[in-house]
């Protein structure tokens, strides 16, 4: 016998129920299908750097490896070097200047599949880029500020490589068989309030956190590529972590150019002349 039995409901509280359920569901589905329907990216394009001697800095590289796939010049003299690290991925040397007399880290720049999905995702939720366009290389190219680093907003680069430009045209070119590492999987960013950064990242970029380590976030799509927030004390130098395919080769031929590597674990770490890091990794 049920001594209790439930009160009715009443045909308007139910309707109210039933419209707050609804909205509910309806805003999840929502927030879903824009997480699911976020442009993708194809990875990391570059990471740009300021350095105090380039030719030094490109002959370092070489020791490493990797190869110069051409630079800019004005008046016959480079002030814009591009070394290869695969057919997608570069890093960008540029020399200190007395107007930009600081070296170290630069900027960041993703490749997106869909440059214009991406810009028009960005207007639709309020964040303010600056319009495609095609850059000197010959890329479509748009920037975005991002939040605070040391030096002052991050300035975020997004490219589209297009047929007919220097890096399609290089395409199976200047890959070094000696190459200590092929891919560039992550890269340090620091921050003044890495927390407010993280969420910029991840509420309006859309980036995913990274369980074992919230400040790692995998960037949209499918390439595994990271970025990494730390705190702003970490300085100006760039930190780059990439995939080597064989560590004791690379051991082995960082030995041969006289090129100092420290052995962490499973990594190699690796100095360059501006006291930029990169972390060698098997992954």
């Amino acid at each position: 016998m049920n001594l209790h039995p439930a009160p009715r409901v009443s045909k308007i509280h139910a309707h109210t129920l039933f419209l707050a359920l609804l909205t509910t569901l309806l805003a999840a589905s929502a927030h879903a299908q824009s997480e699911t329907h976020a442009p993708p990216f194809n990875g990391i394009a570059h990471v740009a750097i300021r350095v105090h001697d380039l030719a030094a800095s490109i002959a370092f590289y070489q020791k490493l490896g990797f190869e110069q796939a051409f630079d800019l010049r004005k008046d016959d003299v480079p002030y814009e070097s591009f070394i290869k690290i695969n057919d997608n991925q570069f890093i960008e040397l540029y020399p200190v200047t007395p107007k930009d007399p600081t070296p170290g880290f630069l900027h960041l720049c993703f490749e997106g599949v869909d440059l214009n999905a991406i810009y028009d995702d960005y207007i639709s939720h309020g964040l303010t880029p600056t319009p495609v366009r095609k850059a000197g290389a010959g890329n479509l190219l748009f920037t975005l500020a991002g939040p605070l680093q040391p030096s002052g907003p991050q300035n975020i680069e997004y490219t589209q490589y297009m047929p007919g430009s220097l890096h399609s045209n290089d395409q199976g070119k200047h890959l070094g068989p000696d190459r200590v590492a092929s891919k560039l999987i992550a890269v340090a960013l620091a921050m003044k309030d890495p927390a407010a950064a993280r969420d910029f990242y991840i509420n309006q970029l859309h980036f995913k956190p990274i369980a074992n380590d919230q400040m790692y976030l995998h960037m949209p799509g499918e390439s595994g590529q990271e970025v990494e927030i730390v705190p702003a004390t970490f300085g100006t130098q760039a930190r780059l972590a990439l995939s080597s395919d064989n560590l004791g080769k690379a051991a082995r031929h960082l030995h041969k150019e006289g090129v100092a590597a420290v052995k962490n674990g499973a990594s190699l770490t690796i100095t360059d002349p501006d006291g930029n890091i990169l972390i060698l990794e098997t992954r």
